[in-house]
């Protein structure tokens, strides 16, 4: 069956002219509720590299943490709200004070700062989690909403579970949130739970029923049910004119709204959707690979968008048609979201200047020392790999990049593997500025490395995800491993990335041991401290 329908737009030209669309403004949460999926934690650092994208990409909000959760929350959000030049920068705060003058203190240095402070609506968090009645929840949004506009002219309020909360009560805490000085109102699908046309319904039956007049509304989706993305867009065609959304669509359980493909689902389909948002498009694989890298969470290569297959053709037939015209089976041009070609034009005799230049051509950005490192480690991968793709290059940065200040880190391993068994690692280890060597045997080579290093590095965590792939193609391909350690209800990951992928293996299991090692003497320090 052929659509009735015939849609006859280059790809992506529909956003060539964007002024008489309706402006919809991104609220990118990567490192609030992106940073809730177990294991995502990030340092000062990396979230201060990606707020700094996020900037540099017109994203108009950037809520870059939770200030009252912990010291080191505070401190980025303080941190990002100081450095960031154009973009708004929120404190997220729940219903108490001393949350809402947190996130006050962390955002006051901001160009423009934001509180944004929320309170449960629905009948089963009042009933079961907040035990309050319909009548306390009212004066809870005054009494916060209010205190926040006190510090702050720009404040958002979100209904938490707003899609199961009846209507008429929904409608009644907007109006109250709204007379005491929000200007965004956030109506979220905390629990993935609702569908297109019941989001995009609510959204129509609220703003038919409270003010509108210099009032945003926002979407704010969860993917339990996949539904994210499509539930952001119904909730733009109800009135809404803010989305809520992640990087990679990273976030608690099934994660939330894909930035990536919210822009571009806007961008390209600019016949269906009269919207037209701000963001560079061009930066959103740049923006994928620095927050998988911070976060430790692999992108999945049939990811919309930014995965590794978002723009690969292997039937015979879309190869044909890709070659002969590219929009037979590509709706999207690769370069739009910042897919380039992989070249082949560094190798061992290229210099530390052309190296420099490389990193800039592919957006990267690394200080002098890292520089150095990078550069050394460049060189021994050109003597190793015949040829040196952009993602070669690209590994090695995030390999670098997730090089934090050391514990212990791998010096050399051999690992004797065979049908003949046992499998056995040799381990050479710098721990602290002195060098380990431990043998270790195992069910398998990565068995007996990652045993190795539990011998040089004594640790009861309990390994959680293993996971290898190919940078590039070849039997001299880069592997790049993401592996993920928990213990006593803290997850870490780590990433390694090497033409030997026992080592890369090894690697990235030492880089999260040295987290954990690391969040571990923190907290030693913290307890230390309150005795």
């Amino acid at each position: 069956m052929t659509d009735a329908t015939t849609h006859t737009a280059t790809p992506s030209a529909t956003q060539d002219d964007p002024s008489d669309r309706a402006p919809i403004l991104i609220f990118d949460t990567t490192l609030r509720d992106g940073e809730q999926s177990p294991g995502a934690s990030m340092t000062l650092d990396e979230k201060v590299a990606i707020a700094t994208l996020l900037d540099e990409m017109r994203v108009d909000v950037i809520e870059a943490g939770f200030p009252i959760a912990s010291d080191g929350d505070f401190e980025a959000v303080s941190e990002i709200a100081r450095q960031v030049e154009t973009s708004v920068v929120c404190g997220l705060a729940r219903a108490i004070a001393e949350d809402i003058d947190r996130a006050g203190e962390a955002v006051r240095h901001a160009r423009r700062p934001r509180i944004h402070t929320f309170v449960s609506t629905s009948p089963i968090h009042l009933t079961h989690q907040m035990r309050k009645s319909e009548d306390e929840v009212e004066e809870i949004v005054r009494a916060t909403v209010s205190r926040a506009r006190n510090m702050c002219d720009d404040v958002e309020w979100s209904g938490m579970d707003a899609t199961r909360t009846p209507l008429p009560f929904l409608a009644r805490c907007v109006r109250a949130a709204i007379e005491c000085g929000a200007t965004t109102i956030n109506l979220p699908d905390t629990v993935g739970y609702a569908t297109p046309a019941e989001y995009r319904a609510m959204f129509e039956a609220i703003r038919a029923e409270c003010p509108t007049d210099g009032i945003v509304y926002s979407t704010h989706c969860h993917d339990d049910l996949g539904l994210a993305v499509a539930n952001s867009l119904a909730g733009v065609e109800g009135g809404a004119r803010q989305i809520e959304c992640t990087i990679n669509g990273l976030g608690e359980r099934a994660g939330n709204a894909a930035l990536e493909e919210v822009v571009m689902a806007i961008r390209t389909r600019g016949d269906a959707m009269p919207y037209a948002t701000g963001v560079d498009a061009a930066q959103l694989m740049r923006a994928s690979k620095l927050v998988a890298v911070a976060s430790g969470f692999a992108v999945q290569y049939n990811k919309a968008v930014v995965g590794k297959n978002a723009f690969a053709h292997e039937s015979g037939i879309h190869q044909d048609g890709v070659l002969k015209y590219a929009e037979t089976y590509e709706i999207m041009r690769p370069e739009d979201v910042g897919v380039r070609a992989s070249s082949l034009v560094m190798g061992k005799h290229s210099g530390r200047h052309a190296f420099r230049q490389k990193l800039a051509e592919l957006g990267l950005s690394v200080g002098d020392n890292a520089l150095q490192d990078a550069f050394r480690r460049f060189k021994d991968l050109a003597d190793r790999k015949k040829h040196v793709y952009d993602e070669d290059i690209e590994a090695l940065i995030e390999d670098v990049g997730e090089q934090q200040p050391e514990h212990a880190r791998v010096m050399s391993l051999t690992v004797i593997a065979g049908t003949g068994g046992p499998q056995k690692a040799i381990l050479v280890m710098d721990v602290a500025g002195r060098h380990v060597t431990e043998e270790a045997t195992g069910a398998g080579p990565v068995d007996a490395v990652f045993n190795a290093v539990k011998k040089i590095v004594p640790h009861e965590a309990k390994l959680s995800l293993y996971q290898v792939h190919a940078v590039t193609e070849g039997t001299d391909a880069q592997a790049e491993v993401s592996v993920r350690l928990e213990h006593d209800g803290r997850i870490e990951s780590g990433r390694g990335a090497d033409i030997d992928t026992l080592v890369a293996s090894a690697k990235a299991y030492v880089s999260a041991v040295n987290k954990l090692q690391a969040r571990r003497r923190l907290h030693a320090q913290a307890g230390a401290a309150v005795a």
